[in-house]
């Protein structure tokens, strides 16, 4: 493994071996992404996985996106597997952080393949069913939180929650800590699912949020660091830093071709893992608060479309033109390319107060 090479090698005098990890990692899973990526959607464009854009009830909806008709759908699987290259090179495999994220990356990946493809094979069909994906979103989420509670239960302060503003507030949750941690993973997943609808948008949503895990998570694996900012220790989270760093160099890559217009789609496939992942790593290094403000981008599109879904079963009336927020901006007449712009520097901004609160 070349994780074990570089050590061989290295000079923790001359320069860290974690930080120079971390830039080899997202470097190769870019170029992982960029180099395989046009192979990839030729392969997806021979098995006829076109995106369907008639199935919604939106007649403005289908007008809006009838350019995007048959565009190569379920290139997630582009940085998925540039993910998992650069991690199994470049991370400490047999890290518990590592072992968890590599795990949840095939659990969702496969969640979203057996989406897309039901989908892609059933005439009229929305994939599986919301009752379906959110039990096992949640069977997977509680099975991380009991494996990571019976881990960090030993050590002192492992199901503290961290509260910004009140660093020296920090309560003990208990077993309440299993739920919590289910919840982050389920809130996530589904948020990044949702702003998955504009080209660029959730894969670049998703790489500002992985600067900040990527940063943060170093910072919590460095004891020095973690008692001088006052965030709490988490040993061996250094790992999870590495693994970031893979994502971030996987988005960018993918974002190559999904840039506007998009020449592919990540499909469920991929919007389910990068939330998954996410969602994952604000738990191990305990910012589950700060992960929230962090990704308020896809917490508001969670929002929006959770107030549209309820306030219209109740009154039979729309709060927004058309939900997730983004397709309401559409409506309003918002070129997609200034709504993803906006919506980036929204999550751009969000990660450096995100930043400061550290």
């Amino acid at each position: 493994m070349l994780y074990q090479w570089f050590l061989s090698i290295s000079s923790p005098e001359k320069f860290h071996p974690v930080l120079f990890r971390m830039g080899l990692s997202a470097l190769t899973a870019f170029l992982f992404s960029v180099v395989f990526g046009k192979w990839f959607i030729r392969k997806l464009v021979a098995w006829k996985a076109g995106e369907d854009t008639s199935k919604t009830d939106s007649e403005e909806l289908k007008r809006l996106h009838s350019g995007k008709k048959n565009t190569p759908t379920m290139g997630g699987g582009i940085f998925i597997v540039a993910i998992l290259v650069s991690a199994l090179l470049w991370c400490q495999v047999f890290n518990l952080y590592v072992m968890l994220l590599i795990i949840t990356v095939i659990w969702f990946a496969a969640l979203g393949f057996a989406d897309d493809y039901i989908k892609l094979t059933k005439k009229n069909a929305h994939g599986l069913t919301e009752r379906s994906k959110f039990l096992a979103q949640l069977a997977f989420g509680f099975i991380v939180g009991l494996v990571l509670y019976f881990y960090v239960y030993k050590q002192p302060g492992g199901t503290q929650v961290v509260i910004p503003f009140l660093k020296h507030y920090r309560p003990d949750v208990g077993i309440c800590y299993v739920p919590m941690v289910a919840f982050c993973m389920v809130v996530m997943t589904n948020a990044v699912n949702l702003t998955d609808g504009l080209d660029g948008l959730a894969v670049g949503c998703s790489v500002i949020m992985g600067v900040f895990f990527t940063v943060a998570a170093y910072i919590s694996g460095c004891s020095d660091l973690s008692r001088y900012v006052n965030v709490p220790y988490v040993a061996g989270s250094w790992e999870l830093s590495v693994f970031c760093a893979a994502l971030v160099g996987g988005g960018l890559g993918f974002f190559w071709y999904n840039c506007f217009p998009a020449q592919v789609f990540m499909g469920d496939m991929g919007s389910l893992t990068l939330g998954g992942v996410l969602g994952l790593s604000g738990v191990i290094i305990k910012q589950e608060a700060l992960m929230i403000l962090v990704g308020g981008v896809f917490i508001v599109e969670l929002g929006s479309s959770f107030m549209q879904r309820y306030y219209y079963k109740m009154t039979k009336k729309r709060i927004f033109r058309c939900a997730p927020l983004h397709h309401h901006f559409q409506f309003k007449g918002w070129q997609e390319t200034k709504i993803v712009q906006r919506f980036w520097t929204v999550a751009a901004i969000l990660g450096l107060f995100g930043f400061a609160l550290l």
